[in-house]
């Protein structure tokens, strides 16, 4: 940088101190409000031209506060974010899943602290790596930002929701999703921002270097959009979704299981042109066992028409104390399940120690654990042949735990009970990440939900068709299945973070702290 863009940094340094120190809770509730508005970037607003505008006060301070000031910063703003964005975590835990309000109160809040800890951490790491030295911030900024989202996935089980790189679902930067997958799409969404932040701290003379990299990634991203990374292999597969529309706290009432079943029983055996029907998960309020003579009468007529019924259904270990949240495929020959492997915490099982087990035993609150399945399952197969990647709810998260079933896998399946989350922004927000993994995948995804929002999406993450919420829904479409590897399918994350890694080391390594800071 030269003397003019020294003396402009120093002087925005100088300002933004000033304010900081004076009134600390003050920037504090602004940073946490800007974290707030980050949400407008994702479903079901889905602007997501702000989000490099929005992330700008943040990596300003990033960039001119020491690393103690900007981890502060970067706290406040995570949990703005996380409060906004996971509110609906309080209607999961308490309006249907009936804990105790200062229970849901006290999850709710420790989800937030712990995920604006994870950007405490990114900010500081930022901070003391570039130092307040432009060039380095820009280039260290992106690979630090991804290294903590892609741990915050994974650590203690993880929570990859809101990762910044689902908000370009519908940007140009989502071209490089078949490429690098979501979290390279973050790495290019903050370069450009951080670019954008440096265009007014360069002299004229350089202006055109910022400016270039604010345009890059979307100009690479947009041309990526038009290379069909997959192709459409075979006859389409005429496909209907079942979305039974029973709200949560009706769901598991004795008079409401006869209506379910026949709800269910109907939708499938209206027609006999359907190919594959998809049931939500646990679309039947019971465990297999409990319901074999149910399924072995439908089973007959789906074997005559040569169909394929997949279903979300409670598994039973019956030689042992195991229950899984499996999908049951029935094709006329077999019946096949995959067993969820990635379980929700505080949902499917409990990480806490036996005297809280006890207590919640006593105060009539879950308490018991499902078993996950293996890591690698035998993919389950229509009557046609045609092998599916199936995804149980919240496993859709994790885009790089399916990969091991590509490229046998033709058609991706997700079954969800999004009920649990109300009319609030949840069921939008898990929308959005089921069309990144079919864009990193290049499959068509076929989304069943209890009450919403089931949907149809194409190989480049577009709705087709989705249903509303809330109420009973059979809708039918032809879905091509598809064959072919796109380059996230076949390397997943680990190119990606590799680089990022590579980058970070070499900028920590040359790290040094100014002196106008």
């Amino acid at each position: 940088m030269n003397q003019d863009a020294n003396a402009r940094l120093t002087a925005a340094c100088d300002r933004f101190k000033a304010v900081s120190n004076n009134s600390p809770g003050i920037t504090a509730l602004a940073f946490a409000f800007a974290g707030a508005l980050l949400m407008l970037s994702f479903a079901p607003s889905g602007l997501f031209w702000l989000a490099p505008f929005l992330l700008s006060p943040l990596l300003f301070s990033c960039l001119v506060s020491l690393p103690r000031s900007a981890a502060r910063h970067g706290f406040a703003y995570g949990c703005g974010l996380f409060l906004a964005g996971t509110y609906w975590f309080y209607v999961s835990v308490h309006v249907f899943g009936e804990a105790p309000l200062w229970i849901a109160i006290f999850l709710m809040l420790g989800l937030v602290l712990i995920m604006g800890l994870y950007y405490a951490a990114a900010c500081w790491i930022i901070s003391r790596t570039a130092a307040g030295r432009l060039l380095p911030f820009v280039v260290v900024t992106p690979a630090v930002w991804v290294i903590v989202e892609w741990l915050r996935g994974w650590v203690l089980s993880g929570f990859p929701w809101m990762t910044v790189g689902y908000s370009q679902i519908d940007s140009p930067l989502s071209g490089f999703a078949p490429v690098t997958g979501v979290y390279g799409v973050s790495a290019f969404m903050l370069l450009s921002a951080v670019s954008l932040l440096a265009v007014p701290l360069v002299s004229a003379k350089w202006r055109a270097a910022p400016v270039l990299l604010t345009a890059l990634p979307w100009l690479g991203g947009y041309a990526l959009q038009h290379v069909d990374w997959t192709h459409a292999a075979g006859d389409p597969i005429r496909t209907t979704i079942v979305q039974g529309g029973i709200s949560q706290d009706k769901k598991w009432l004795p008079e409401q299981f006869p209506k379910t079943l026949a709800l269910y029983r109907d939708a499938t055996l209206s027609g006999t042109d359907h190919e594959l029907i998809v049931w939500p998960e646990v679309a039947l309020p019971a465990t297999i066992d409990q319901v074999e003579w149910f399924l072995s009468d439908i089973e007959q007529q789906l074997a005559i028409n040569g169909q394929t019924l997949l279903l979300g259904i409670l598994e039973r270990d019956l030689t042992g104390d195991a229950v899984y949240n499996s999908v049951l495929g029935l094709n006329g020959k077999s019946w096949q399940t995959y067993r969820k492997r990635h379980l929700v915490p505080f949902g499917e099982y409990f990480p806490v120690p036996d005297f809280v087990r006890n207590w919640m035993r006593l105060m009539s609150l879950p308490n018991t654990d499902m078993t996950p399945g293996h890591d690698v399952q035998p993919l389950l197969e229509t009557a046609g042949g045609e092998k599916l990647a199936v995804a149980i709810c919240y496993e859709d998260a994790y885009g790089a735990e399916q990969l091991y079933a590509f490229p046998e896998a033709s058609l991706l399946i997700n079954v969800s009970n999004d009920a649990w989350f109300g009319d609030t922004i949840a069921p939008h927000q898990h929308l959005e990440i089921a069309r990144m993994r079919a864009l990193e995948a290049g499959r068509f995804v076929v989304r069943a939900t209890n009450n919403g929002i089931s949907a149809f999406i194409d190989d480049r993450g577009r709705i087709l068709e989705t249903g509303p919420q809330f109420e009973f829904v059979s809708m039918t479409r032809d879905v091509p299945p598809m064959a072919g590897l796109t380059p996230y399918a076949r390397f997943g994350n680990t190119p990606v973070i590799l680089a990022l890694l590579a980058i970070f080391l070499g900028c920590w390594m040359r790290s040094r702290r100014p002196s106008f800071r």
